[in-house]
């Protein structure tokens, strides 16, 4: 009764403290843990809420299990402890701890006799394209994220941007071996991002692709293979795409590939393609950044042409893990571009000039999700 006469939202808010604070009280907590009714429910939360808080351990786990090559040398053979042990110079009870962390984290497994062997999941981890690299990897955002007070303060200075140069435009890649090492691991982890695009956008009615910022033209080598009637244009900075032709050279598309050297911030687009795709592009720039790539490819495209946008994207209105809690702050540490929602990208193509906007379902939206547009006009 006291809630009569208050709004309907400050009702809600009310409600919501009073549950609140119920939940925080210890002495509800001894009850539910208690009660038959709600024992599995606590049990449950405790032990989700003990895995946020060691998840950090189990990251590292992984990352240890994957600098020592570990899930790869067992693919073949179970391994005792004091094997793997000696052949990377660790302590034989380190190296214990080591692997039962990863029988407990679900990549390894114990047999009767002591030796260790994959699980199902470990197996995959091994099979997946450039994810053993990328975890390596990430030893950098990790320290980037060891002060995370002052790294969501903005006080971090990141080394992740060092990571990739590109993304602070051509000058900054004109290295040929540091474009090399991030091309690589961007080619390697491609693969999978382009099944889920060409399984999501249909290729009907293209006749020449132009991929905009498609490094060694790992994305272009799919639709070759998928779409033999497409041609293909690559445009990316004169350090990167070279890789390309070699790359093309070996599957023997090359007679379908035209590349195209240049900076998409300094340098108008090429015409003549119907279509236009960006991989992986926006969420590496700012919004600035990305309504004057998204102004020339409309100027690029003819009337109707097409526009395919790929990237991990948030969850707007509903934040979801792969999106909020991760590629956002990949992208905060690499200091110039941030993770969008579709909805945040529909309202920047259709600023500049873009209709008929499609979001197909992602099949697995940790990996990328997909926008289709038409150019208006």
């Amino acid at each position: 009764m006291a809630d009569l006469g208050l709004p309907s939202t400050h009702r809600a808010q009310r409600r919501t403290g009073w549950i609140n604070r119920l939940v925080a009280s210890r002495s509800f907590q001894r009850w539910a843990a208690r009660f038959p009714l709600t024992r599995p429910i606590v049990r449950h939360e405790g032990e989700v809420m003990f895995d946020l808080v060691a998840g950090f351990c189990h990251s590292q786990i992984l990352q240890a299990l994957v600098a020592f090559n570990i899930p790869n040398h067992l693919m073949s053979q179970e391994v005792t402890a004091n094997a793997l042990a000696h052949r990377n110079a660790v302590p034989l009870e380190r190296m214990v701890i080591l692997l039962n962390g990863g029988v407990s984290i679900g990549l390894l497994s114990r047999r009767r006799d002591g030796t260790y062997g994959l699980t199902r999941r470990g197996a995959a981890l091994t099979a997946v394209p450039g994810l053993a690299d990328m975890i390596k990897h990430h030893e950098v955002l990790y320290r980037d994220l060891a002060d995370p007070v002052a790294f969501f303060r903005g006080e971090t200075q990141t080394e992740l941007a060092g990571f990739w140069p590109y993304v602070f435009g051509a000058g900054a890649a004109s290295d040929p071996e540091t474009a090399a090492t991030y091309s690589q691991l961007m080619a390697d982890s491609q693969v999978l991002v382009a099944e889920d695009t060409l399984a999501a956008v249909s290729f009907k009615g293209i006749r020449r692709l132009m991929d905009v910022g498609g490094g060694t033209g790992a994305f272009l080598a799919a639709v070759a293979a998928a779409e033999p009637d497409v041609s293909l244009t690559l445009f990316d900075l004169p350090a990167v795409a070279p890789g390309a032709r070699v790359r093309f050279e070996e599957l023997g598309f090359s007679d379908r590939l035209t590349i195209e050297p240049g900076s998409f911030r300094d340098d108008p687009l090429p015409r003549g393609a119907d279509a236009i795709s960006l991989i992986r592009v926006l969420y590496d720039h700012s919004d600035d950044t990305v309504r004057a790539l998204l102004l020339a490819v409309h100027a690029a495209l003819p009337p109707g042409g097409r526009l395919i946008i790929s990237e991990p994207m948030t969850g707007g209105d509903q934040p979801q893990r792969a999106g909020d809690a991760y590629f956002a702050l990949y992208c905060l540490a690499m200091r110039t571009g941030r993770a969008r929602s579709a909805s945040e990208i529909a309202t920047l193509l259709a600023g500049a000039g873009f209709g008929q906007i499609s979001t197909p379902r992602p099949a697995r939206p940790f990996i990328t999700s997909t926008l289709t547009s038409v150019r208006l006009g």
